[in-house]
């Protein structure tokens, strides 16, 4: 049975755009550090917090937005169908940002970019290999290797905190690693997932358990340090919404449509746009000096990413018509 035009059409978007759809969503993730130092400037809350705040809030939003399009069934029907698969991917999105925080303080923020967003290509990339049962091609490896040379690069800038030491470094180092791995195995998890689902649907039942496993551990650690969970700054506020509304909500989003045609170890080296997107923001909005190394290190990740459309992606089926 023979596709019909509309579809094929349709299944030709999805593709040219999977990629693009990812780096925008690097990009979201890029301006996020920002927007965390303008919250604790207007609100003395713990980086836990504003994660908690952050999650809670895009669960918030979409919940309304789904419910708002009559597609709340859907994210009720993908929990019930695939419970721990969307468990499984919600769990290890919260773990991960709570690990890369944690490791920040930790091991400061230079061992933790690195070896948090630099693990997971290369635990990706190991994973094909496995399966095809083969060792990397040129074409998949080398845009991994330009992306985590620009990726130490960037993270060693005077911009991103490269000169600044933990508290803790072995702990740092476990934690940023756990982080790693737990970003990869939430990309890889939830390729399958938006192959097979409206991507609004799937970040909606994601986020949901997310926030449901996230925030009453913000929660708990914040009220044991004695810490502020609330704020009635409005500056504050407005950089939450932000955050949850934008660089989880819709960043999520895109990466989830991006996945419909984009592979995860694909994924996860697009998605260094993040580190890039901090230190031009840094440096356009802060003043921040990037250095010539930093530049070089940008360049090197932005070519990384443009060698990833020479890469041959697996291609998600080709919907038959309803008849």
């Amino acid at each position: 049975m023979s596709s019909s035009p509309s579809a094929l059409n349709e299944h030709r978007a999805v593709e040219r755009w999977g990629l693009p759809q990812v780096c925008a969503a690097g990009v979201l993730w890029g301006t996020g550090g920002l927007a965390v130092q303008l919250v604790r400037e207007h609100a003395p809350l713990s980086a836990l917090s504003i994660s908690g705040w952050r999650t809670g809030l895009a669960a918030l939003v979409l919940l309304v937005v789904v419910a708002a399009g009559r597609r709340a069934g859907l994210a009720v029907r993908l929990l019930r169908e695939q419970p721990r698969q969307v468990v499984a991917v919600g769990l290890c999105t919260a773990a991960y940002q709570a690990l890369y925080f944690g490791a920040v303080v930790a091991a400061g923020v230079t061992v933790a970019t690195v070896v948090s967003l630099g693990l997971a290509p290369v635990l990706l990339t190991a994973r094909d290999a496995v399966r095809g049962r083969r060792w990397p091609r040129a074409v998949e490896l080398g845009p991994v290797v330009v992306a985590l040379v620009g990726l130490v690069l960037v993270s060693t800038a005077p911009g991103h905190g490269g000169g600044s030491g933990g508290e803790a470094p072995v702990l740092g180092v476990v934690l940023a690693v756990a982080s790693g791995a737990t970003y990869a195995l939430a990309t890889a998890l939830g390729e399958p997932l938006a192959r097979s689902n409206d991507p609004l649907v799937l970040t909606t039942a994601t986020t949901t358990v997310g926030a449901l496993g996230l925030v009453p551990v913000a929660l708990v650690v914040a009220l044991v340090a004695g810490e502020p969970v609330l704020t009635a700054d409005p500056a504050a506020l407005g950089w939450l919404l932000y955050l949850g509304v934008l660089t989880f909500a819709l960043a999520y989003g895109l990466l989830y449509a991006g996945l419909r045609s984009t592979s995860s170890s694909a994924a996860v080296v697009a998605t260094l746009l993040e580190p890039v997107t901090a230190g031009v923001v840094a440096a356009l909005v802060l003043g921040e000096r990037i250095g010539a190394l930093g530049v070089l290190g940008m360049v090197l990740v932005l070519l990384a990413v443009a060698g990833l459309g020479w890469r041959r992606e697996p291609r998600a089926p080709v919907p038959e018509p309803a008849h």
